[in-house]
């Protein structure tokens, strides 16, 4: 597992072991992750290192069933601060990790992870629900979006040379219990501390704090719980005849930023209100949603935990971590002092 250790991996490895998977090899640099997220248990073998890194390469045999390629350099704003950063963590993991696995027989399924934000609409109009085989566009935000969309590309290249049996499974905004603020290093931007909107939304809340709103919160996001998540990237490695293929793990319902404020607010009893500051210049697809049609139709696949059952489960995991969320956070105190 490729970026194991981060949220999404972290979760995923804790399900196939209740599921009594035998071995996961997890493979993670810690740039936006701690070894501390994965469960301490025989069945985990942690490599740290870079999938980019030749010598990390090299201890993969051809006796791996699955392959989930989850590593990513973290988010969009972090890649507008460093482009070649996010070209060495978030490119050419996936053309090494491929080159690599293209010769192995072993292999039943590799499920990269791709993004469903760079493909949405740009404009302030209506959403219309972004569907799996629609146009992909040339214009996009930031290099992220475009690391993870030549991904895809590379994806399919090896599948149609090589036959590599890859599905790519495109997220929306994932949110839950075990994302960590300010997991892992320095990374140029205040993003590394408050790289989502859930988390962060939560964290301010419960201490006290105004929550920040770009422009009105008119902007709309597709939430979708990490154990969903996780459930949609075992269906994409399980599923028959998915080869190639590619799906919406999403919700398919869209909340404006607003709204995930004030249902924040409540759920944490917080009287501290929201702060209006003005729109992130760089984030032109105001509304996002994902058509969840033919994920649930090919994968059977269907987002369970509503927003508001998973918004209070989060709550209650950031108040009983919180201690460790902070150690996290302090870590960049430095930079935070300088950037805030």
């Amino acid at each position: 597992m490729v970026g194991g250790a981060g949220f999404v991996g972290s979760n995923l490895v804790r399900t196939c072991l209740a599921e009594r998977c035998d071995n996961v090899v997890v493979v993670d640099n810690l740039l936006s992750s701690e070894r501390d997220n994965l469960p301490d248990d025989r069945r985990v073998d942690f490599r740290e290192g870079s999938i980019a890194d030749d010598r990390v390469l090299a201890t993969l045999g051809d006796d791996f069933d699955y392959v989930f390629h989850l590593a990513t350099y973290h988010g969009n704003q972090s890649s507008i601060a460093d482009p070649l950063a996010d070209h060495d963590n978030n490119l050419i993991t996936t053309l090494k990790l491929y080159e690599r696995l293209k010769g192995f027989r072993s292999l039943k399924r590799v499920v990269y992870a791709s993004t469903g934000c760079a493909l949405a609409e740009k404009g302030t109009g209506p959403a219309r629900a972004v569907q799996e085989d629609g146009p992909v566009p040339l214009d996009f935000d930031s290099p992220y979006q475009i690391s993870k969309i030549a991904g895809e590309m590379y994806s399919l290249y090896y599948h149609r040379m090589h036959g590599l049996p890859v599905v790519r499974a495109r997220f929306q905004n994932v949110y839950g219990p075990g994302e960590v603020l300010g997991a892992g290093r320095w990374r140029g931007t205040p993003a590394t501390i408050w790289r989502n909107v859930v988390p962060t939304f939560i964290y301010r809340a419960l201490k006290g704090q105004p929550l920040e709103v770009h422009g009105r919160g008119e902007s709309t996001r597709d939430f979708i719980h990490v154990s969903d998540i996780v459930a949609g990237l075992l269906r994409c490695a399980l599923i028959e005849g998915a080869d190639g293929d590619v799906f919406n793990l999403a919700s398919g319902t869209e909340v404006t930023i607003l709204e995930l404020a004030e249902r924040t607010n409540a759920l944490t009893g917080s009287g501290a209100g929201i702060e209006y500051s003005p729109p992130r210049d760089w984030d032109r697809s105001v509304h996002r949603v994902a058509s969840t049609e033919k994920s649930r139709r090919c994968l059977g696949f269907q987002a369970r935990v509503g927003l508001d059952e998973g918004l209070a489960g989060t709550v209650e995991w950031t108040q009983r971590n919180l201690p460790r969320v902070e150690n996290c956070i302090s870590r960049h105190r430095a930079y935070y002092e300088v950037e805030f």
